[in-house]
């Protein structure tokens, strides 16, 4: 029996959807929102991007990030997919623990290594605490701390920036000012 299903022989099946179809839709439409949001909020290669600090945020922080690491500066979906990741729990950890009005966000590329950084005027410092296998939260630095290549706290005047860089592996060399 090659190829059919015992006893239905020349019955016509059921297709089965088609994932692809429906993934590469989605991807379109993040795609669109992603470009949507440099064009309403600024590019965080160019200076610092202020978003208000709502949970909501999270979600343009993410897709500012996908769009500049992915279609601005080309590097690797996985590339793009830690650094979302990771956006998304400095972002959270500025929402949730500083009590700021607004936050910033701004992303550096130099040869070899992506940096992104999310300010905020609070000068509390962030913890890295241990995980456990059943925490449901408490995991954003953890994560920070294992996805990137180096991540740190820079206290201001007036607040701290928490940043993390990760190493792309490619040769970029910026256009000269």
């Amino acid at each position: 029996m090659m190829g059919g299903m015992a006893g239905l022989e020349g019955v016509e099946q059921p297709r089965q959807s088609d994932g692809a179809v429906a993934t590469r839709w989605m991807a379109a439409i993040e795609d669109e929102q992603s470009l949507r949001a440099l064009e309403l909020y600024g590019n965080p290669t160019e200076g610092e991007v202020r978003l208000p600090s709502r949970p909501e945020s999270a979600a343009t922080a993410r897709r500012l990030t996908h769009s500049v690491v992915l279609w601005q500066w080309s590097l690797s979906p996985q590339t793009a997919e830690h650094a979302v990741l990771l956006v998304s729990e400095l972002v959270g950890n500025a929402v949730r623990h500083t009590g700021a009005r607004v936050f910033g966000l701004r992303m550096l590329r130099r040869r070899g290594w992506i940096r992104i950084e999310v300010r905020d005027p609070s000068r509390g410092l962030p913890c890295l605490l241990p995980v456990q296998p059943m925490d449901v939260s408490g995991r954003g630095l953890f994560l920070v701390d294992k996805l990137s290549d180096r991540w740190g706290v820079d206290l201001l005047p007036r607040g701290k920036t928490t940043w993390f860089e990760m190493r792309t592996g490619e040769r970029y060399a910026p256009p000269p000012p």
